[in-house]
């Protein structure tokens, strides 16, 4: 019969503790990530008004980050008092005050900022996943919230990484805070002679030709500018979210443009000069 002696029977108990431990805490964060995925499922961001779905998933994602980032401290805090040399290292991290304390003795100070500055965003949601926004001149969609930084798709699908404190701390712009609907601009410079009516009844019918693109709702075809060359018009339009905002303004732009090229090629741009023959008596 194999006896354990009282050391070895010590290891395999304190090996025993520390997995039992470490596999509560990962089966802890995966029933968050379970939760998480359900309530993803059952408020949709695919959908076109999707204001109240990206609000709860942004904070059922900010809190599992939350409550991730404890379970880890507390799953560390229970392994380290099974160690009789570094128990007292253990009970200090359980007695710490609250999870900033805690996260103190494992960051630095600029972490913690960062990691109350994602909690801060989680409650205040300035930005929400699925968010239009402008950061520091680059166009993206937010694609991830995590509880340091902020993961934002680019147009060209470059993945523009910002800190939580950055969120905080400085302007950007957030085209979808309170709606995806948008209102969309073209300008075009045109001669003088151009018929503005005509232009804005052209408009209208390539508008009402995009019913994909356009939501129907706004509209218009105005002279903003004038300048000793021309006339600048700007066409307002509106659309349901910045990607068809995008592409009805492209739209819009390619077709005004042939328009004026091809029924009104007199009322192009040009730069008018008046030659006077010189006095030859002179």
């Amino acid at each position: 019969m194999l006896r354990w002696s009282e050391a070895s029977l010590g290891v395999v108990t304190q090996t025993h503790t520390v997995l039992v431990i470490l596999l509560a805490a990962w089966f802890a964060i995966r029933l968050l990530k379970v939760i998480e995925a359900a309530v993803r499922q059952r408020f949709d961001a695919t959908v076109s008004d999707n204001l109240q779905a990206r609000a709860v998933q942004t904070q059922v994602r900010a809190f599992r980050n939350i409550i991730s980032f404890v379970i880890g401290l507390l799953a560390l805090a229970f392994v380290l008092m099974t160690f009789d040399r570094i128990r007292q290292l253990g009970v200090g991290l359980l007695a710490s005050a609250g999870v900033a304390g805690m996260a103190i003795g494992f960051a630095a100070q600029r972490s913690v900022a960062a990691v109350i500055a994602g909690i801060q965003v989680a409650l205040t949601q300035p930005i929400r996943v699925d968010d239009v926004v402008i950061i520091e001149g680059e166009w993206g969609r937010v694609e991830e919230l995590t509880l340091t930084y902020v993961v934002v798709r680019t147009w060209d699908l470059r993945r523009l990484l910002v800190p939580m404190t950055f969120i905080l701390d400085r302007p950007f712009q957030n085209w979808t805070r309170t709606s995806a609907e948008l209102l969309g601009t073209v300008d075009l410079y045109v001669d003088y002679q151009t018929p503005v009516a005509e232009l804005r009844e052209e408009l209208k019918r390539i508008l009402d030709g995009a019913s994909d693109l356009w939501d129907g709702e706004t509209w218009g075809l105005q002279v903003t500018e004038a300048s000793d060359r021309g006339v600048k018009l700007r066409a307002l339009m509106s659309a349901v979210d910045s990607g068809k905002t995008w592409d009805l303004r492209c739209l819009v732009r390619e077709q005004l443009v042939a328009f004026v090229s091809e029924r009104f090629p007199h009322c192009l741009p040009r730069l008018r000069a008046e030659i006077e023959p010189l006095d030859k008596a002179a």
